[in-house]
């Protein structure tokens, strides 16, 4: 009987199960997870720090969902090594594990720089895990002086779930603007206003000099007193398992539209991996849900002997703080078209005659128009693009191809 491993027990992995039970309903489907958790949605983490969400509205799927695919999770359990010769799998536990077909789907980890005095700081934590996240809640008071080093997603989003939790907040960054991946200097300021108003505090430009116990000394000369220190400065994929056997690699693991490795009978999917976006056709790690399931399910499909291609990666995000949502997708380049006002923003990005990337904040209603846009590279000159610039809808696109999308409901 024909053995799948799945390296990874989240987004993608959970993709790539259910991509080959597609194809192949009888052979036996090992995953090893190295939480000891079941497969669960990681943007919510903040959340049930928040208080707004609970265990088990985190699930990303439900609690039967390993058993009725028929699939054995190794919990608490590291992939070490890939002998290709032997076509198994060592594990930390000196245990092996034979496979067929492999599939990995690591992900990322928390990417911590050097920082003088970190060693000597009581209370630090990541915040990438659902274990990150319970260490966390059980650490913070009622008065704890929180400090987050990076001002990107990661650092925002616990700032956030901590927010009412907490004394204080502060967030630093070597940047000068937050969300500085996703966002330019007015849409970023924007944010950082509504931030501010809901009582966090930042620095801005700066980064940590030192720490001595808990006290940070920043660059600039300020210092920041704190009992809880949060690094969100970045991830890096978990590429080590392809590269160390030669695999093609660079920032993640080098993949084809099947989702092929460069190392025969190996795939990869999720955010270890990198892949062309669709947008501006550079070669990136995009570690984003939709991206990871669709590479997942397509590895599993083709793992399983079947035909499937994922060539629509593109970079998006859609997220929320405090009620202000955000949604952002594809590339900042090309003719800019935009519409602001105290409430909104709205930028659309054309290049080449085809919409090339967006900023919305505030209203983002129907935007996944517009990403659909993107991702199909649809010419401009095939809708009336001037109403879709004011308002995201299908009957800005031709009578057939709305006939196409809705099937004959028009």
């Amino acid at each position: 009987m024909k053995q799948y491993v799945i390296i990874g027990n989240g987004t993608a992995a959970a993709g790539c199960l259910e991509g080959i039970r597609s194809v192949d309903d009888e052979a036996r489907i090992t995953l090893i997870s190295a939480e000891p958790h079941s497969v669960y949605c990681r943007p919510l983490i903040s959340y049930y720090l928040e208080g707004k969400t609970d265990l088990e509205r985190i699930r990303y799927r439900p609690e039967d969902f390993y058993r009725t695919n028929r699939a054995e999770v190794l919990y608490g359990r590291r992939a070490e090594h890939i002998d290709m010769e032997r076509k198994e799998i060592r594990l930390d536990d000196g245990g092996t594990l034979p496979y067929d077909a492999l599939c990995v789907a690591a992900g990322s980890s928390p990417f911590v720089p050097p920082m003088e005095g970190l060693d000597g700081v009581r209370e630090k934590y990541t915040f990438m895990t659902l274990d990150d996240t319970l260490a966390i809640e059980k650490a913070v008071r009622a008065d704890s002086r929180v400090l987050i080093v990076g001002a990107g997603l990661i650092g925002l989003k616990c700032a956030e779930g901590l927010h009412g939790r907490v004394g204080s907040i502060t967030v630093c960054d070597l940047a000068g603007r937050v969300l500085s991946s996703i966002l330019d200097d007015d849409s970023a300021a924007f944010v950082q206003r509504h931030l501010e108003d809901n009582g966090i505090s930042f620095l801005l430009g700066d980064s940590v000099a030192h720490f001595e116990g808990q006290r940070a000394y920043m660059k600039s000369g300020a210092q920041v007193d704190f009992d809880i220190l949060i690094l969100a400065v970045g991830v890096r994929a978990n590429t080590a398992l392809v590269r160390e056997n030669g695999g093609a690699c660079t920032r993640g693991i080098t993949v084809n539209m099947r989702m092929e490795t460069s190392l025969p009978g190996i795939y990869a999917a999720g955010d270890c991996t990198e892949s062309t976006d669709v947008s501006d056709g550079t070669v990136k790690v995009m570690a984003l849900m939709p991206n990871a399931y669709m590479q997942g399910r397509c590895a599993g499909i083709n793992m399983a002997g079947g035909d499937a291609v994922f060539d629509q990666a593109i970079p998006m995000n859609a997220i929320g703080f405090f009620g202000l949502h955000i949604l952002t997708a594809g590339s900042r380049t090309g003719e800019l078209y935009e519409d602001s006002s105290d409430t909104h923003i709205k930028k659309l990005f054309v290049q080449d005659g085809r919409l090339n990337g967006f900023i919305l904040i505030g209203e983002v209603g129907r935007a996944g128009i517009y990403t659909d846009m993107i991702r199909k590279r649809t010419p401009i000159e095939e809708i009336d693009f001037n109403c879709m610039k004011k308002s995201p809808n299908l009957f800005a696109f031709s009578e057939e191809y709305r006939r196409k999308i809705l099937g004959g409901v028009i």
